[in-house]
Formats: structure tokens, sequence, C-alpha cells
């Protein structure tokens, strides 16, 4: 959802227009939110795919858990929903590891080593440093800059965070998770801008359209060319 409209085409007053009518505010957009993985990272789909093949995992067995755990539509959570769970913290990393592997083991047959999965899974996210470029440029641009990413308990790569971002936020730490809106509050709240002032920068659709239902302006990332072109075109400021 690429919601621009709002905050590039503002009509001027003109002499017809009925007295007692508001004008419509220009907003200005000072801050800029980005997601980890997809976003300063590869794409999530080859990561899987390499990690899948390296592991002897079937991806259908592992795609077709996903969806099940996570429910129809997407997001409902009639039951326990362990990724919902250890995103929120609320589940441990080895625990989510064997409900995992014990999953992949009752849909395929043979068992799973759960120990260590999720590092393993990590380890095939590969950094994009074009991205990462892009969020060190409009903060020293002036912009407030945030991560907000839902966490699946691993560890970060930080290294240059301090001169990338004004706040980090982590799914895991703070007992919320997208597209939640009250994650996406904090996260506005923590740069002192109200979310008709920041952009969410994403790769999955139902992350952005979260966003985009407290205020924020959301971009869908599918690629650095795009997604720094239509940053220059709302910020008004070179990226490149």
């Amino acid at each position: 959802m690429n919601d621009t409209g709002p905050f590039n085409d503002f009509a001027p007053f003109t002499d017809s227009a009925p007295k007692g009518d508001a004008a419509p505010e220009p907003v200005t957009l000072r801050g800029l939110v980005v997601d980890w993985g997809g976003v300063l990272t590869g794409d999530l789909r080859t990561a899987v795919r390499s990690w899948a093949e390296a592991d002897g995992v079937p991806l259908d067995s592992y795609v077709a858990t996903m969806r099940d755990w996570m429910g129809e539509p997407y997001g409902v959570e009639a039951r326990l929903n362990p990724i919902h769970a250890l995103e929120r913290g609320e589940m441990t990393v080895p625990d989510f590891e064997s409900r995992l592997a014990e999953a992949l083991t009752v849909r395929t047959g043979r068992p799973f080593d759960a120990d260590g999965l999720l590092d393993r899974l990590f380890g095939h996210f590969e950094h994009a440093p074009d991205m990462s470029g892009l969020v060190r440029r409009a903060r020293a641009a002036g912009l407030r800059t945030a991560l907000l990413s839902n966490s699946w308990g691993n560890d970060y790569p930080r290294d240059g965070w301090a001169e990338m971002f004004d706040e980090v936020v982590i799914s895991g730490e703070v007992g919320m998770r997208k597209p939640e809106p009250e994650i996406f509050r904090h996260t506005c709240a923590l740069l002192d801008l109200p979310p008709s002032a920041c952009v969410m920068v994403d790769d999955l659709p139902h992350n952005i359209a979260g966003a985009a239902g407290v205020g924020m302006v959301g971009v869908l990332h599918t690629a650095y060319a795009t997604t720094v072109e239509e940053l220059e075109i709302l910020l008004d400021l070179p990226l490149r």
C-alpha cells in the first residue's frame, strides 16, 4: 500500500471555497522506519529456500506448516500461534524450534534436528548494503530513523546501527508485533513524531496495511531501485 496521495496533492484555497472549511495542512514527513528481514537483508524467500535445501527440509512442508500456524485468513489466532508467540517474546527459541521440528517430522515422516534450527535459518540472510546506505543518508539529511522488526529470537548484526538509527524496536523486546497498531504507535512515540509524519518501509503487505491504519505512510519494499525512488519523492530528498 503506497499511500502517497494525501501528502503530495494539496489543493490551494480559492475564493470559491465555502466559508468555514478548514485548509488541509500539508504533513511534513520527518521520520523513516524500516523493517530488517527482507528490507535491510536480501529477499526472505531466497534465504528460506537456501536454508531448506541445506537442511534437507522439503520447502512445501515448511510453507504448509507456516500457513497452518498462521490460520486463515492470515493472522487469525483461533488457537496458540507459535509464530506470534515467538515474535512477542512469549515463547523461547528452543520451544519454537522443537515445535517446528516436530511439525516437519509429522508432515514428512522423518526426524529433523531442532537444536540450532533458527540459527541455521538466519545464517542464510544476506545483508543489503544499498538499503543500509539509504537509511544512513536519510538520517544524515535530518530525518529521525528507526528499525522496527518482528524478531524470531535471532541475534541481529547490529554493527553500524548507532549511525543508522535513532531508535531500535524489536518485537520480542517490547511484547508487541507487527501488524499490531500498538507497535507502530510505540515506535513513532520513541521518535517523538506523530504517525502521520513517519514513513514505514516493509516487504510484507499486511505490515504496510497495519502502519497505514495508524496514519503512517507505507512503502512496500520490493527492490532498492523502486524504494529509493519512492522515498525521494515522498521526502523530497536526494537519497542516492
